[in-house]
């Protein structure tokens, strides 16, 4: 995992011509989605209609990449993130166990201190539908950002943790990136989408996040190794 530092990140919401600001606490956040064979590695459940190794797992509901978090988080000796109890989910912040980003982690880890709508050229960084062949793609093929992290852009959409408007939309949580089948305009750090939990996709998966926590890092990464 990517250790990302502290800063702010104005966020924005075109649909009610909104912006606002967030202050975010160091954290880290993993190089590259979920991969389909450390999705079936710790659940031992196939849910992607693409068998190669490295290639992003999707048709992932948010509840099944909470669910994920704290399966691992089991299995790594950590606390988990998330108490569960129905469709009421809370996360505990201060859990040394994964995580969803939320949606101003993902923006400003995916921005990585550049000042533009992308943090290079399209071509470069992302797959979408002017150069994926309609596929989805291996992780790390193309260039990551200056913090390291590959993928932001492109390939998969990512489930973040937030609630997008619940007075609106109820219960439906945002995802961030674009995809493999996405447009051009739809690529970029500041693009937006939502659909309810349960939703589900062959374009959509996720990345694990974990609050920074530096004693436990090398010894998490030893144990994530052994179950990998």
């Amino acid at each position: 995992m990517v250790k990302v530092p502290g800063g702010e990140i104005e966020l924005r919401d075109d649909r009610i011509k909104s912006k606002w600001k967030a202050e975010i606490r160091p954290f880290l956040l993993a190089r590259y989605p979920v991969t389909a064979d450390f999705y079936y590695t710790i659940t031992n459940k196939s849910l992607n209609s693409f068998n190669q190794d490295l290639k992003t797992v999707v048709n992932i509901s948010w509840y099944d990449a909470i669910s994920f978090c704290n399966l691992l988080s089991q299995k790594a000796g950590l606390g988990e993130s998330y108490s569960i109890n129905g469709e009421n989910i809370v996360c505990d912040w201060e859990s040394n166990g994964f995580r969803l980003p939320t949606e101003a982690e993902w923006q400003y880890a995916c921005k990585a201190g550049t000042a533009g709508y992308r943090y290079g050229e399209l071509n470069n960084i992302a797959w979408y539908n002017g150069n994926s062949g309609g596929k989805i793609h291996e992780i790390g093929t193309k260039e990551p950002n200056p913090w390291g992290l590959h993928d932001m852009l492109g390939n998969v959409w990512e489930w973040c943790w937030d609630i997008y408007d619940e007075q609106v939309y109820g219960t439906y949580r945002i995802f961030r990136g674009g995809s493999w089948a996405e447009d051009a305009r739809g690529c970029g750090a500041t693009c937006r989408r939502l659909s309810h939990p349960i939703f589900c996709i062959d374009d959509l998966g996720f990345r694990l996040a974990r609050s920074f926590q530096l004693r436990q890092t090398s010894q998490i990464h030893s144990k994530l190794t052994a179950l990998s």
